[in-house]
């Protein structure tokens, strides 16, 4: 049994953080045509609103990596499921992301992709949960910084269920 205990981030306050990152992001990227990439499945919602809130030319693309599988705690274990459409050689990547835990997925993606030959490799992600990092990792931009809950919505899932909530909720597991 599981249900939403509290809502720990609202729709209108994720909005205007939405918005304020791409303001900011569209800023530092001025001048270029980055390659924006989704990491699914977790990032989609959020790299919807990003995009069309980030007035440059860009290409978008899409990978898939697992450390979770249908648990709460990430295993550790970083697998790409689905790889890039398109070679990043000579590129400015910007990998959007819906939650750093560990920092061992960003981590191991932000090497992968610098042994390609990307040009430079910043990351945004939605949420970020430093009290469970076990690298020094840390992204270039970050929506929120969150207290070590397991969290659901707006595109984060528990057993593939709950993304689609417009809010940020603390999901309790119960037997």
């Amino acid at each position: 049994m599981e249900k939403i205990s509290r809502i720990l981030i609202d729709e209108e306050s994720i909005a205007k953080k939405v918005k304020e990152l791409g303001k900011q992001i569209e800023r530092d990227y001025a001048g270029k045509t980055p390659v924006v990439v989704a990491i699914l499945k977790g990032s989609i919602i959020f790299y919807a609103d990003l995009v069309r809130n980030i007035n440059l030319p860009m290409r978008f693309d899409t990978m898939s990596v697992s450390s979770y599988g249908s648990g709460t705690v990430s295993s550790g274990n970083v697998k790409i499921k689905k790889d890039l459409a398109k070679d990043i050689c000579g590129e400015d990547v910007l990998l959007i992301e819906d939650i750093i835990d560990s920092g061992n997925t960003m981590k191991a993606l932000t090497s992968l992709l610098e042994h390609r030959g990307a040009k430079s490799i910043k990351v945004c992600s939605f949420l970020d949960k430093p009290s469970r990092r076990t690298t020094d990792y840390k992204a270039n931009y970050v929506g929120y910084e969150i207290p070590d809950e397991f969290v659901v919505g707006y595109g984060l899932d528990y057993d593939e269920k709950y993304r689609n909530l417009p809010y940020v909720g603390i999901l309790e597991i119960t037997d």
